[in-house]
């Protein structure tokens, strides 16, 4: 039978220490050859205007700086060191940043549209209780919109001294 196209995975990575899990088990369990890994942001003008939420609020215009946008820098910085994780696992890694106008899985799950894996990984904080009431899952919602396998890996489990 004649070799197909690689299994390619498409990794949602945002430098936390669930997402360096989810990247790291899914190098070992799946054994993909090549991996997408996409980090979403958000521009800090549209973080400004979101986080100050009321008339009168000045907001700084980000894009008139000759710097760049500080959250740009910081999710390119972010999702290089994820495809250096990534190769340093042997694994042949493509980095993107995918802008979010939205919802964080809403990007991933464009992404995905658009890079066609064969399955998303991402990791979860495994919110529980009061506090998952009041932050919807981005794994969960990933995984009832993709429309492709999800491979969720959950954080580490603390234990009681």
């Amino acid at each position: 039978m004649p070799e197909s196209d690689p299994t390619t995975m498409l990794i949602a990575y945002d430098g936390s220490d669930e997402a360096r899990r989810a990247l790291t088990y899914a190098a070992e369990l799946l054994s993909p050859r090549h991996v997408q890994i996409i980090t979403a942001w958000e521009p800090m003008q549209r973080q400004a205007a979101r986080a100050a939420g009321a008339p009168g609020v000045s907001v700084v215009d980000w894009n008139a700086d000759d710097d760049g946008d500080p959250a740009h820098d910081e999710a390119l910085a972010i999702c290089r060191e994820g495809a250096e994780i990534a190769e340093s696992l042997g694994l042949i890694a493509h980095a993107h940043l995918v802008e979010s106008t939205g919802a964080i899985w809403s990007a991933i799950v464009d992404a995905a549209e658009q890079l066609r894996p064969d399955v998303i990984v991402t990791g979860t904080r495994g919110n529980t209780g009061f506090r998952s009431l009041l932050q919807s899952s981005t794994a969960d919602n990933v995984l009832h919109h993709a429309g492709l396998p999800v491979f969720i890996v959950p954080p580490l489990e603390e234990k009681d001294d």
